[in-house]
C-alpha cells in the first residue's frame, strides 16, 4: 500500500474515509475512541497544508435519506474539540452543500460530510455515487480499517477514481495483524470467544495453522463440549456445527496445537442479571441451567497458557460480560493478557475491545484493533476490498 507519508498533500483536497461510527446520546459522542484513532492521519494532513474532507458512516440507517439519530454532526462537534479548531459540516454527502464547502476549504481546514449510508448507493458501490464522491477531492486516503472488508463506494469504488493512499491507522492495522500471523513470536496463544461457532469457524481453522495454543470460551464452547460428548443443559449450542467442531478438535491434535476448552462453567437458571447461579464442572451441567461464563478453574488453566505466550491474539468475550454476574471470566482473562508484559498482545476488535475498556486495561495492551469484522477476515486469510484498492 502507498501511505500518506508518500503523499504531497499541500493545497490538495484530500478525501478521507474514516470510521466515526461512534455512540451518541443527546447529541453528544459518548465514546470517542474511533475519532481519536483517526487523529494522527487528520493532524498529519492538516500540518501538510491539505484541505481535508472526511466521510464516514454511522449506525444502520435505512438508506432512504436523512435520519437525525444517525447524523454525523455530533462527530463534527467532538472532532473540533479534539483538534482544537473549527470543523465544518455539510448537511449532505456529495450534493450542493458538500460541494460548495469542499471547494471553499483553505489549506489546513477540515470538513465532515453527512453519513454515507443515508444514500443506499454507498453499500452497493454504485459507480455514479463513486464519481460524485470523487469530485469532492483530488486525492483519496482510507483510514477506516473497520470497514475495509466492505466493497462499498467509499472504501473501494472511489479509490479507483483518485490517487489512493493508506492512512496511519490503516497501515498500522494491516501491518500488525499480518505480522502477527506471518511471523509471531512464539509461543503464539490465540483466544477466541463469542456466541457462535458458525461465526468463528474459519478463524479457528486459520489459527490452527498458526497458533501453538488456541483457547476457546464464550457461548461457542458449548458446541465444542457437545462434540466431546458432554451434556450442556440449556446452554447456547449449534447442533448443526457439532460435527465441524469435532473436526477442529481432530485438526488441533494432528497439528500439535493445544486446544483448551473450559473445565468448569458458571451456570444460571435464566438469562438475567439476577439469575440463580451455580459453578459446576463441565461434566455436571444441570439439564435445566445454561452456562454463561467460564469458571475459576478454567480461568487458572487459561491464565497459565497466556502467561507462557510471547504473542497473544484475543477476539471475543469468555461469557456474558455485559452482566456483572457473568463478567468475571472475561475480566480475569483480560487481566492475564494485560499481566503478560513480555508478550505482543493484540486485541482483535469487537466485544473484546469493549471488555478491555470496561475493565480499564486498554493502556496495558500492545495493540487494539478498531475493526472486528475486518480483523477477523484478515486473520481468515481473506482479501479486504478496502486494502486491495490501495495496492
Amino acid at each position: 500500500m502507498k501511505t500518506i507519508n508518500e503523499l504531497n498533500a499541500a493545497g490538495k483536497r484530500v478525501l478521507v474515509r474514516v470510521d466515526f461510527n461512534a455512540p451518541v446520546k443527546d447529541g453528544i459522542v459518548t465514546d470517542d475512541t474511533r475519532l481519536r484513532a483517526a487523529l494522527p492521519t487528520i493532524q498529519k494532513l492538516i500540518d501538510d497544508g491539505a484541505r481535508v474532507i472526511l466521510m464516514s458512516h454511522r449506525g444502520r440507517p435505512s438508506g432512504e435519506g436523512f435520519e437525525e439519530e444517525f447524523s454525523l454532526r455530533p462527530a463534527a462537534l467532538r472532532l473540533s474539540e479534539l483538534l482544537g479548531k473549527p470543523v465544518s459540516f455539510a448537511s449532505d454527502i456529495a450534493g450542493a452543500d458538500a460541494t460548495a464547502k469542499s471547494n471553499a476549504l483553505k489549506d489546513g481546514e477540515v470538513l465532515i460530510v453527512e453519513n454515507l449510508r443515508f444514500d443506499k448507493r454507498e453499500k452497493k458501490n454504485d459507480p455514479a455515487f463513486c464519481e460524485e464522491l470523487a469530485k469532492l477531492g483530488d486525492v483519496y486516503v482510507n483510514d477506516a480499517f473497520g470497514t475495509a472488508h466492505r466493497a462499498h463506494a467509499s472504501t473501494a469504488g472511489v479509490a479507483k477514481l483518485l490517487p489512493a493512499y493508506a492512512g496511519f491507522l490503516m497501515e498500522k492495522e494491516v501491518s500488525t495483524l499480518t505480522g502477527m500471523l506471518d511471523e509471531p513470536k512464539r509461543p503464539f496463544c490465540a483466544i477466541l470467544g463469542g456466541s457462535k461457532v458458525s461465526d468463528k469457524i474459519q478463524v479457528i481453522d486459520a489459527l490452527l495453522d498458526k497458533a501453538d495454543t488456541l483457547i476457546i470460551g464464550g457461548g461457542m464452547c458449548f458446541t465444542f463440549l457437545l462434540a466431546q460428548g458432554y451434556s450442556v443443559g440449556t446452554s447456547l449450542k449449534e447442533d448443526d456445527w457439532v460435527e465441524r467442531a469435532g473436526e477442529m478438535l481432530e485438526k488441533a491434535e494432528q497439528k500439535g496445537v493445544k486446544l483448551l476448552l473450559p473445565v468448569d462453567v458458571v451456570c444460571a437458571d435464566k438469562f438475567a442479571e439476577d439469575a440463580a447461579t451455580k459453578t459446576v464442572a463441565v461434566d455436571a451441567i444441570p439439564d435445566d441451567m445454561m452456562g454463561l461464563d467460564i469458571g475459576p478453574e478454567t480461568v487458572k488453566l487459561y491464565a497459565a497458557a497466556i502467561a507462557e505466550a510471547k504473542t497473544v491474539f484475543w477476539n471475543g468475550p469468555m461469557g456474558v460480560f455485559e452482566m456483572d454476574a457473568f463478567a468475571v471470566g472475561t475480566r480475569d482473562v483480560a487481566l492475564a493478557v494485560a499481566d503478560n508484559a513480555e508478550a505482543d498482545t493484540i486485541i482483535g476488535g469487537g466485544d473484546s475491545v469493549a471488555a478491555v475498556n470496561k475493565f480499564d486495561l486498554a493502556d496495558r495492551m500492545t495493540f487494539i484493533s478498531t475493526g472486528g469484522g475486518a480483523s477477523m477476515e484478515l486473520v481468515e486469510g481473506k482479501e479486504l476490498p478496502g486494502v486491495v484498492a490501495l495496492a
